[in-house]
Protein backbone atom coordinates (compact mmCIF):
# COMPACT_ATOMS: atom_id res chain seq x y z
CA UNK A 1 0.00 0.00 0.00
CA UNK A 2 3.29 2.29 -0.02
CA UNK A 3 2.30 3.26 -3.77
CA UNK A 4 -0.70 4.89 -2.82
CA UNK A 5 -0.36 8.96 -2.37
CA UNK A 6 -1.35 10.05 0.84
CA UNK A 7 -4.40 12.19 -0.72
CA UNK A 8 -6.37 8.85 -1.06
CA UNK A 9 -6.35 8.14 2.42
CA UNK A 10 -7.26 10.93 3.19
CA UNK A 11 -9.85 11.56 1.42
CA UNK A 12 -11.69 8.93 2.16
CA UNK A 13 -11.32 9.62 5.54
CA UNK A 14 -12.80 12.22 5.19
CA UNK A 15 -15.82 10.73 3.31
CA UNK A 16 -15.85 7.95 6.42
CA UNK A 17 -16.49 11.31 8.60
CA UNK A 18 -19.41 12.68 6.29
CA UNK A 19 -21.33 9.29 6.23
CA UNK A 20 -20.91 8.78 10.31
CA UNK A 21 -21.52 12.82 11.24
CA UNK A 22 -24.48 12.50 8.69
CA UNK A 23 -26.19 9.40 10.08
CA UNK A 24 -25.47 11.30 13.34
CA UNK A 25 -27.46 13.78 12.07
CA UNK A 26 -30.52 11.23 10.87
CA UNK A 27 -30.35 9.88 14.50
CA UNK A 28 -31.01 13.55 16.22
CA UNK A 29 -27.93 14.19 17.03
CA UNK A 30 -27.73 10.82 19.27
CA UNK A 31 -24.53 11.03 21.67
CA UNK A 32 -24.63 7.11 21.53
CA UNK A 33 -24.26 6.28 18.01
CA UNK A 34 -21.90 8.85 18.00
CA UNK A 35 -19.91 7.17 20.89
CA UNK A 36 -20.67 3.72 18.90
CA UNK A 37 -19.21 5.29 15.83
CA UNK A 38 -16.08 6.99 16.90
CA UNK A 39 -15.30 3.75 19.04
CA UNK A 40 -15.43 1.31 16.06
CA UNK A 41 -13.79 2.92 13.93
CA UNK A 42 -10.83 3.97 16.75
CA UNK A 43 -10.87 0.27 17.12
CA UNK A 44 -10.66 -1.13 13.91
CA UNK A 45 -8.40 1.49 12.89
CA UNK A 46 -5.81 0.33 15.62
CA UNK A 47 -6.73 -3.50 14.98
CA UNK A 48 -6.00 -2.87 10.90
CA UNK A 49 -2.54 -0.96 11.70
CA UNK A 50 -1.30 -3.86 13.84
CA UNK A 51 -1.66 -6.17 10.19
CA UNK A 52 -4.31 -8.23 11.27
CA UNK A 53 -6.63 -8.36 8.40
CA UNK A 54 -3.62 -9.04 6.01
CA UNK A 55 -3.79 -12.85 6.41
CA UNK A 56 -6.11 -13.94 4.23
CA UNK A 57 -5.29 -17.42 4.50
CA UNK A 58 -7.42 -18.03 8.14
CA UNK A 59 -10.55 -19.71 8.28
CA UNK A 60 -12.74 -18.28 8.85
CA UNK A 61 -11.46 -15.25 7.18
CA UNK A 62 -10.63 -12.15 9.57
CA UNK A 63 -12.52 -10.58 6.79
CA UNK A 64 -15.65 -11.37 8.73
CA UNK A 65 -14.73 -9.28 11.61
CA UNK A 66 -15.00 -6.03 9.68
CA UNK A 67 -18.68 -6.59 8.18
CA UNK A 68 -19.72 -9.05 10.81
CA UNK A 69 -20.27 -7.27 13.97
CA UNK A 70 -22.06 -4.27 12.25
CA UNK A 71 -24.64 -7.00 10.46
CA UNK A 72 -25.41 -8.35 13.37
CA UNK A 73 -26.36 -5.39 15.15
CA UNK A 74 -28.58 -4.23 12.35
CA UNK A 75 -29.92 -7.20 12.65
CA UNK A 76 -30.78 -7.02 16.20
CA UNK A 77 -31.89 -3.25 15.24
CA UNK A 78 -35.20 -4.66 13.05
CA UNK A 79 -35.33 -7.54 15.88
CA UNK A 80 -35.99 -6.16 19.04
CA UNK A 81 -38.54 -3.53 20.70
CA UNK A 82 -36.05 -0.68 20.87
CA UNK A 83 -34.49 -1.13 17.81
CA UNK A 84 -37.33 -0.71 15.81
CA UNK A 85 -38.45 1.87 17.87
CA UNK A 86 -34.52 3.79 16.74
CA UNK A 87 -35.32 3.09 13.15
CA UNK A 88 -38.93 4.39 13.08
CA UNK A 89 -36.93 7.77 14.66
CA UNK A 90 -34.36 8.44 12.22
CA UNK A 91 -34.94 11.03 10.26
CA UNK A 92 -35.77 10.32 6.59
CA UNK A 93 -34.37 13.34 4.80
CA UNK A 94 -31.01 13.03 6.06
CA UNK A 95 -30.76 9.45 5.58
CA UNK A 96 -32.02 10.11 1.38
CA UNK A 97 -29.18 12.69 1.69
CA UNK A 98 -26.56 10.31 3.20
CA UNK A 99 -26.64 8.32 -0.17
CA UNK A 100 -24.40 11.23 -1.84
CA UNK A 101 -21.27 9.95 -0.04
CA UNK A 102 -21.82 7.05 -2.49
CA UNK A 103 -19.79 9.57 -5.37
CA UNK A 104 -16.57 10.35 -3.00
CA UNK A 105 -16.62 6.27 -2.39
CA UNK A 106 -16.77 5.37 -5.96
CA UNK A 107 -14.06 8.24 -6.64
CA UNK A 108 -11.75 6.23 -4.15
CA UNK A 109 -12.43 2.70 -5.66
CA UNK A 110 -11.58 3.96 -8.66
CA UNK A 111 -8.15 5.53 -7.68
CA UNK A 112 -7.10 2.06 -5.91
CA UNK A 113 -8.09 0.87 -8.85
CA UNK A 114 -5.69 2.79 -10.77
CA UNK A 115 -3.06 1.94 -8.18
CA UNK A 116 -3.60 -1.60 -8.42
CA UNK A 117 -5.07 -2.43 -5.12
CA UNK A 118 -9.03 -3.06 -5.86
CA UNK A 119 -10.25 -4.76 -9.24
CA UNK A 120 -11.68 -3.24 -12.69
CA UNK A 121 -14.80 -4.73 -11.50
CA UNK A 122 -15.31 -2.84 -8.26
CA UNK A 123 -15.10 0.49 -10.29
CA UNK A 124 -17.78 2.01 -12.29
CA UNK A 125 -15.81 1.08 -15.34
CA UNK A 126 -16.32 -2.55 -14.34
CA UNK A 127 -19.17 -4.00 -12.81
CA UNK A 128 -19.82 -1.54 -9.99
CA UNK A 129 -22.89 0.91 -10.90
CA UNK A 130 -23.43 2.26 -7.03
CA UNK A 131 -22.32 5.83 -8.22
CA UNK A 132 -26.22 5.69 -9.93
CA UNK A 133 -27.21 5.79 -5.92
CA UNK A 134 -25.44 8.85 -5.18
CA UNK A 135 -25.76 10.76 -8.19
CA UNK A 136 -29.43 9.96 -8.04
CA UNK A 137 -29.74 11.08 -4.39
CA UNK A 138 -30.31 14.80 -4.95
CA UNK A 139 -32.44 14.48 -7.35
CA UNK A 140 -34.64 12.19 -5.38
CA UNK A 141 -34.63 14.37 -2.58
CA UNK A 142 -35.44 17.62 -3.84
CA UNK A 143 -38.12 16.05 -5.77
CA UNK A 144 -39.51 13.94 -2.82
CA UNK A 145 -38.94 16.52 -0.15
CA UNK A 146 -39.04 20.01 -2.00
CA UNK A 147 -41.54 19.72 -4.41
CA UNK A 148 -43.42 16.59 -3.47
CA UNK A 149 -43.28 15.50 -6.87
CA UNK A 150 -42.35 11.69 -6.28
CA UNK A 151 -44.80 9.48 -4.24
CA UNK A 152 -44.12 7.07 -1.73
CA UNK A 153 -44.45 4.10 -4.13
CA UNK A 154 -41.42 5.83 -6.67
CA UNK A 155 -39.54 6.55 -3.32
CA UNK A 156 -39.81 3.01 -2.27
CA UNK A 157 -38.72 1.46 -5.44
CA UNK A 158 -35.43 3.97 -5.60
CA UNK A 159 -34.57 2.57 -1.98
CA UNK A 160 -34.88 -1.17 -3.68
CA UNK A 161 -32.97 -0.23 -6.77
CA UNK A 162 -30.16 1.51 -4.82
CA UNK A 163 -30.21 -1.66 -2.44
CA UNK A 164 -29.72 -3.56 -5.07
CA UNK A 165 -26.73 -1.35 -6.47
CA UNK A 166 -24.94 -1.94 -2.97
CA UNK A 167 -25.76 -5.63 -2.62
CA UNK A 168 -23.81 -6.06 -6.34
CA UNK A 169 -20.70 -4.42 -4.88
CA UNK A 170 -20.85 -5.35 -1.77
CA UNK A 171 -20.57 -9.23 -3.31
CA UNK A 172 -17.93 -8.27 -6.09
CA UNK A 173 -16.11 -7.21 -3.07
CA UNK A 174 -16.44 -10.34 -1.48
CA UNK A 175 -15.23 -12.42 -4.22
CA UNK A 176 -12.48 -10.32 -5.15
CA UNK A 177 -10.87 -10.17 -1.85
CA UNK A 178 -7.95 -12.72 -1.42
CA UNK A 179 -9.44 -15.34 1.26
CA UNK A 180 -9.81 -18.79 0.62
CA UNK A 181 -13.38 -17.84 -0.68
CA UNK A 182 -12.11 -15.65 -3.61
CA UNK A 183 -13.96 -16.42 -7.18
CA UNK A 184 -12.34 -13.50 -9.05
CA UNK A 185 -9.90 -10.90 -10.13
CA UNK A 186 -6.61 -12.95 -8.96
CA UNK A 187 -4.78 -10.89 -11.11
CA UNK A 188 -5.37 -7.45 -9.12
CA UNK A 189 -6.89 -8.55 -5.83
CA UNK A 190 -8.99 -6.49 -3.44
CA UNK A 191 -6.12 -5.83 -1.02
CA UNK A 192 -6.57 -2.55 -0.21
CA UNK A 193 -10.09 -3.38 2.15
CA UNK A 194 -7.48 -5.12 4.74
CA UNK A 195 -4.82 -2.15 5.14
CA UNK A 196 -5.98 1.26 7.36
CA UNK A 197 -8.10 3.59 6.85
CA UNK A 198 -9.97 1.47 3.96
CA UNK A 199 -10.99 -1.33 6.09
CA UNK A 200 -13.56 1.84 7.40
CA UNK A 201 -15.40 0.63 4.13
CA UNK A 202 -16.90 -2.69 4.82
CA UNK A 203 -17.04 -2.06 8.37
CA UNK A 204 -18.31 1.38 8.81
CA UNK A 205 -19.36 3.00 5.50
CA UNK A 206 -21.45 0.14 3.89
CA UNK A 207 -22.92 -0.93 6.72
CA UNK A 208 -24.45 2.68 7.45
CA UNK A 209 -25.79 3.12 3.80
CA UNK A 210 -27.50 -0.23 4.14
CA UNK A 211 -28.92 0.53 7.38
CA UNK A 212 -30.18 3.97 5.81
CA UNK A 213 -32.09 1.87 2.94
CA UNK A 214 -33.19 -0.81 5.33
CA UNK A 215 -34.36 2.13 7.60
CA UNK A 216 -36.23 4.37 5.14
CA UNK A 217 -37.93 0.94 3.16
CA UNK A 218 -39.50 0.07 6.96
CA UNK A 219 -40.60 3.72 7.39
CA UNK A 220 -41.83 3.93 3.92
CA UNK A 221 -44.07 0.00 3.78
CA UNK A 222 -45.36 1.71 7.27
CA UNK A 223 -46.70 4.75 5.85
Amino acid sequence: MEQLPIFTGIFFGLTTLMTVLLFYRAARYSKTVLRISTGWLLLQGIIALTGFYTVTDSIPPRFLLLAGPPLLFILLLFCTPQGRAFVDRLDLQTLTMLHIIRIPVELVLFWLFFFGVVPEVMTYEGRNFDILSGLTAPLVFYFVFIKNKIGRKAFLIWNFICLGLLFNIVIHAVLSAPSPFQKMAFDQPNVAVLHFPFIWLPCCVVPLVLLSHLAAIRQLIKK
